[in-house]
């Protein structure tokens, strides 16, 4: 499980280096891991339970997202050479 999270999150890494990838699901890609390493939330983590559940909706619908915006033919290419 954890070797394919990181298969996937290279497939990311390779979309978003793509120089065929458009601006947008660059934005989107760039604004997830920008979501989860900076500080701030849009609800507080202390707050029981909901706090961590924004993290756990969030990055991985912007994710979805920027994936969808990416020309098929390129997200392909990359999910193939990484995944064997």
């Amino acid at each position: 499980m954890a070797q394919n999270l990181k298969r996937s999150l290279e497939v990311c890494r390779a979309v978003y280096a793509d120089a065929r990838t458009p601006l947008l699901p660059r934005v989107l890609l760039g604004a997830a891991l920008a979501y989860l390493v900076l500080p701030f939330d849009l609800i507080p983590d202390f707050v029981p339970l909901i706090g961590h559940l924004d993290d756990l909706v969030i990055v991985p619908g912007l994710i979805l997202l920027a994936l969808r915006l990416v020309p098929q033919e390129v997200y392909q290419e990359h999910r193939r050479r990484i995944f064997p």
